[in-house]
């Protein structure tokens, strides 16, 4: 029985993309990373930099497996691929499974991360740097307890007496820890969104490779079978 030629294009092209989007992640992330303009604060409760890297490693050496065992047929790296996926697809769901049963736990372990910055007093300049941007750029003030976090509370923290947030003495009364969570819970659809579209790429990659490792198994046995007759 011969190997549908459909089918194993069809899974070389999509581990070819598969491959190239590593890059593009691993490439991205890399730049994000090394970059001076990183935020000490945002990198320590959202560290999503590292966890990008980590992926766009994996997706790449999934590619490359993908690739090289739809092109040359080999049973053994279509396996170890399909593996693979369905390793991925496991922890995919689970961790949406736990992210929406433990909201409350991932909301208090961002907050335990900022904690370490407190007191702001005894921290190095470059942070305060970042804690002021952060500030302005989510209107908020201080990290965990307000502005009582600051010693001193700096203009980043002055709002107009029309703003929600503005308290009694023309400052923003809500923390950065809280806005960071709220970002996060605003966000939280389109994270799911694209954990949906990857489980289901997941899914179709696991498939075109179970179908075709199966296909090279009837074309070797059928080989065997003429060979010894």
């Amino acid at each position: 029985m011969a190997v549908n030629k459909c089918i194993k294009y069809l899974l070389f092209i999509f581990n070819l993309l598969f491959w190239i989007s590593g890059c593009l992640i691993l490439g991205v992330s890399i730049y994000v990373k090394v970059s001076k303009n990183g935020n000490q604060i945002t990198e320590e409760s959202l560290p999503g930099v590292d966890l990008m890297i980590a992926i766009g490693v994996i997706i790449m050496v999934l590619g490359f497996l993908g690739c090289c065992g739809a092109i040359r047929e080999n049973r053994c790296m279509l396996l170890l691929f399909f593996i693979s996926l369905l390793a991925i697809f496991i922890l995919l769901l689970a961790a949406g499974i736990v992210g929406a049963v433990e909201e409350k736990k991932v909301k208090e372990w961002v907050k335990e991360r900022l904690i370490k910055f407190t007191p702001l007093s005894s921290q190095p300049e470059s942070v305060k740097n970042d804690l002021e941007t952060l500030q302005r750029e989510l209107k908020c003030c201080g990290l965990v307890q307000g502005p009582g976090d600051w010693t001193t509370v700096p203009d980043s923290c002055r709002c107009n007496a029309t703003d929600p947030d503005c308290n009694s003495s023309k400052v923003y009364s809500t923390p950065c820890s809280t806005k960071i969570v709220e970002l996060m819970e605003q966000n939280l659809t389109v994270v799911l969104g694209i954990a949906f579209a990857i489980a289901i790429l997941l899914i179709f990659g696991m498939v075109f490779a179970m179908i075709l490792y199966c296909q090279i198994g009837r074309k070797d046995g059928a080989t065997g079978t003429t060979t010894n007759a």
